[in-house]
């Protein structure tokens, strides 16, 4: 009779251990391995193992034709920008988001599109009934589309379900951590399961050139869970990103294999489902509060879409210590960058405020050239100084305080113009790429920050008596002194 065979196994990066510890020493997180009975597994010694003869594959010369992955539209035409033209068949993609954020509506619609293009999609759902789904799908008027659905959480049935009749040519699973195989000895949702399943899954799309589409729940980081074996094994991985309190979701590409990864999908959710957004930069600056202090319209590159959107930036006497630093939808080591380039270039003392800076309607820039917008919008709340309404910002600033140059400056300016604004203000050394556009813009080009925020420091006026401190309490909340 077999022997139980315990291993305590990290839930984040696979590692086993003989015993149990706090910290995994691969990946180095903390409480994540959990004891998995591995009976089942094979422990056999490689010295006794019983050797295979290797098969003999054929060899190919680099010369020769070369054939293009065909690609399958899933009709969504976002989608499609961000996966790079549609689904290659054959392709494995590996969709993360947090709950509630429209993964499931979104490859719905995905699914039933194709469905009504006649391609064969099936549709199997680990979470929810049958019932459930449909019930979606007669909330986005999509209960017409001839998509195979069915609920099931066993590999080896979906395996022989799907090999049955014409190769499908969309698969969705929702989702790989309620999947579980019977070649290991594990619960659902374990490292071990969640692998051999999504090993299995993708053998099978390989084989018969079916696109199929894994989702994966994310932890409260925002990283994917489970193994990160698994998006090494996949082509592709897509974020699927939003806020509860927001209209729109944003779809974002983090490895493709077939594909960019710098494209972004913008989604507006609406009752009937998620709308696709042709121009984001209308909806990201339809909410804009004109006239205030504190707002910059940054002009920036997303792939290949420009997309303008508003940096709102507040800085605040502070009452603590040490200064806050609170920052969302950017990065917290270039707002530190840009503040200490302000007070030690430019004569702007910021150590007794708070600073707080946010990206309006929870988009994410990642680029440096949003330095310039956030330097200026800094400036503009400490010296209450409002910007000009129709300019736009775009620049990178060096530790020596000079602003340099990016890249697609015309495009940044095309979009600008076509949304109605009149001036941009410019890094000076790349005046002339800029000047190349039609766009009709009035450019302000600066060679270091100084100017930029001697010129918004002109425009300063003083905050009105019992605008901070104690003043600004109103008096029947005053505690009473005396």
């Amino acid at each position: 009779m077999a022997k139980n065979t315990l291993s305590f196994v990290c839930q984040n990066c696979g590692t086993a251990y003989n015993r149990w510890q706090g910290k995994c020493e691969s990946c180095g997180e903390w409480n994540t391995l959990v004891e998995e009975d591995t009976t089942g597994v094979t422990t056999m010694p490689a010295s006794i193992r019983p050797k295979r003869k290797g098969r003999a594959f054929a060899l190919e010369s680099l010369t020769g034709e070369s054939r293009d992955a065909p690609r399958l539209p899933s009709g969504l035409t976002e989608l499609d920008r961000v996966t790079g033209g549609g689904f290659v068949r054959g392709s494995v993609l590996l969709v993360g988001g947090d709950p509630g954020i429209g993964k499931s509506t979104l490859l719905t619609q995905a699914s039933s599109l194709m469905a009504r293009a006649g391609h064969r999609s099936v549709y199997i759902s680990g979470e929810e009934a049958v019932a459930q789904v449909r019930l979606r799908a007669a909330r986005l008027e999509l209960a017409d589309a001839p998509v195979q659905l069915a609920a099931e959480t066993s590999v080896e049935d979906i395996i022989a379900t799907l090999s049955e009749g014409a190769t499908p040519r969309l698969v969705v699973i929702d989702s790989i951590q309620t999947m579980w195989t019977d070649t290991v000895e594990s619960a659902p949702g374990t490292v071990t399961q969640v692998r051999a399943s999504a090993q299995a899954l993708i053998r099978f799309a390989k084989k018969s050139g079916a696109a199929l589409i894994l989702v994966g729940h994310v932890t409260k980081d925002g990283q994917i869970a489970g193994p990160r074996v698994v998006e090494h094994m996949v082509d592709a991985v897509l974020s699927f990103e939003g806020e509860g309190s927001q209209q729109f979701r944003i779809l974002r590409a983090v490895k493709n294999r077939f594909g960019p990864t710098d494209e972004i999908g913008v989604f507006e959710m609406t009752g009937l489902g998620l709308r696709e957004v042709i121009n984001p930069s209308e909806l990201f600056l339809s909410e804009r509060d004109l006239g205030s202090p504190g707002t910059a319209v940054f002009a920036g590159i997303e792939g290949t879409r420009p997309v303008l959107v508003e940096l709102q930036a507040l800085v605040a006497p502070t009452s603590l210590g040490t200064p806050r630093r609170a920052v969302v939808g950017w990065d917290q080591s270039r707002l530190s960058m840009v503040l200490a380039v302000l007070e030690a270039h430019c004569g702007v003392k910021l150590g007794g405020y708070d600073v707080y800076l946010n990206v309006a309607g929870g988009l994410r820039i990642q680029e440096p050239a949003a330095d310039l917008a956030a330097a200026a919008a800094l400036v503009s709340s400490l010296a209450n100084a409002p910007l000009p309404t129709d300019a736009v910002y775009f620049g990178e600033i060096s530790l020596s305080g000079a602003v340099r140059p990016v890249a697609q400056a015309s495009a940044r300016l095309k979009e600008a113009a076509k949304l109605g604004f009149g001036r941009a203000v410019v890094p000076e050394t790349g005046r002339g790429e800029a000047n190349g556009n039609d766009a009709g813009l009035i450019l302000n080009a600066v060679g270091s920050l100084t100017s930029l925020v001697a010129d918004i420091a002109s425009r300063g006026t003083p905050r009105p008596a019992g605008a901070a401190g104690k003043n600004a309490t109103p008096a029947k909340f005053r505690r009473d002194e005396g």
